[in-house]
């Protein structure tokens, strides 16, 4: 675990929930940086979330404090600016022009604190929609990537909130530049990510095979594959193995390893391109092959070859994963209500070090007062702020 993270010393205040705001503070947060979460009296109703999102609030949330504020209350408001303006960092994905109103607008908050480095998160960049309400599932759909991940003529969803995740990862990102900007001027700034460009970038790669082949992209299940060897197969006991080849090396290893001898020494199949376009009488081979074999087996044969192999896992499965559990890539943390869960660590080594887990989930206003009492609060002030609903 990074004892030290190369953000410690920094200061994030954020208001954000759900899980795209909340992204950019926990992979701050992670990497060492004090974040004081915002939530209104009662809590973050992302905290309550019921179905899909129940995970939301546990998966995006460690290693920062949460404090309660009313913050439509003068008194409440005035709290908050004290917040930010010592603070490096402020993240919000409010919808475009609600913290104006509220005063907690890029311009007067920058006039607060003129180093601030003010985040927001929403669902489109300046231009025409920038107005827009915007959802992750909303962003996949008009940017492409849900046509191309479901068969022709069912445009589906990825599996996990992919626009919200790496539309945060893009805003810390844009953080830190904006933070080693600020190293050179001394001045703040405002950066913004988006939903809707996040998955453009994202299905960039299919725009440029267009531009490169004047052909567009079929959807993922019904595409061309650029290899021979690249799909999913059947084994023994109904269990599912992905397997791909994506080399000649691997080619020549990868007959030698399964007997293919035939195959081996015939030289109209050595070079991939040749490969392709005999697939249709590969497959049904390789696929009846596999089909001899247990899953343990097959993998066994597959990692000694050294060819790209998976087994088809569900996401529970992976509480158990020798991999991750091995060397920090998951955390033991304490839901707020007390139960034990491990989750993914940020995907990232520093000097050999992963970053690990300072904090718990908070519960709701966990550390209000002590984040009242550094801002020089008395234990009678404290209390006279909860008994007029402040905080």
């Amino acid at each position: 675990m990074l004892k030290n993270g190369p953000l410690t010393g920094l200061k994030v205040v954020e208001f954000a929930h759900m899980v795209m705001g909340p992204t950019v503070g926990l992979m701050l947060a992670d990497m060492g940086a004090e974040v004081i979460k915002v939530e209104p009296i009662g809590g973050d109703k992302t905290r309550k979330l019921k179905g899909s999102g129940a995970g939301y609030f546990a998966m995006y949330n460690r290693n920062k404090k949460s404090i309660c504020l009313n913050l439509k209350s003068e008194r409440g408001a005035e709290i908050a600016r004290s917040l930010i303006a010592d603070a490096d960092v402020f993240v919000e994905n409010f919808r475009p022009g609600s913290l104006d109103k509220m005063g907690f607008g890029y311009e007067a908050l920058s006039e607060l604190n003129p180093k601030l480095i003010y985040c927001s998160e929403k669902g489109f960049l300046a231009g025409p929609y920038e107005n827009r309400t915007a959802l992750d599932e909303v962003a996949q759909m008009m940017g492409g990537l849900a046509y191309m991940t479901g068969p022709p003529g069912r445009p589906l969803r990825a599996g996990a909130s992919v626009i919200d995740v790496t539309g945060g990862m893009f805003g810390a990102i844009a953080v830190l530049a904006a933070l080693r900007e600020r190293d050179v001027t001394g001045k703040g700034q405002r950066v913004q990510a988006s939903l809707f460009e996040t998955t453009a970038f994202l299905v960039g790669q299919h725009m440029a095979q267009y531009g490169v082949t004047g052909s567009p992209a079929a959807p993922m299940p019904a595409r061309i594959s650029a290899w021979a060897v690249y799909d999913v197969f059947d084994v023994r006991d109904g269990e599912k193995v992905f397997v791909g080849v994506v080399s000649d090396g691997q080619w020549a290893k990868f007959c030698e390893a399964f007997g293919l001898a035939e195959w081996a020494g015939d030289e109209s199949l050595a070079q991939n391109n040749e490969r392709v376009a005999r697939r249709d009488e590969i497959m049904p081979v390789l696929r009846a092959l596999f089909e001899t074999y247990s899953k343990d087996d097959l993998m066994v044969i597959l990692e000694e070859v050294g060819l790209p192999f998976a087994p088809i896992s569900k996401p529970e499965d992976l509480f158990d994963d020798p991999h991750l559990n091995a060397k920090g890539g998951l955390l033991d943390l304490e839901l707020p209500d007390g139960t034990p869960v491990k989750l993914p660590a940020l995907p990232v080594e520093m000097d050999g070090a992963r970053p690990g887990l300072r904090l718990n989930p908070p519960k709701v206003g966990e550390h209000t007062t002590e984040l009242l009492d550094g801002l020089g609060l008395s234990s009678k002030d404290i209390q006279c702020l909860a008994a007029s609903g402040v905080i």
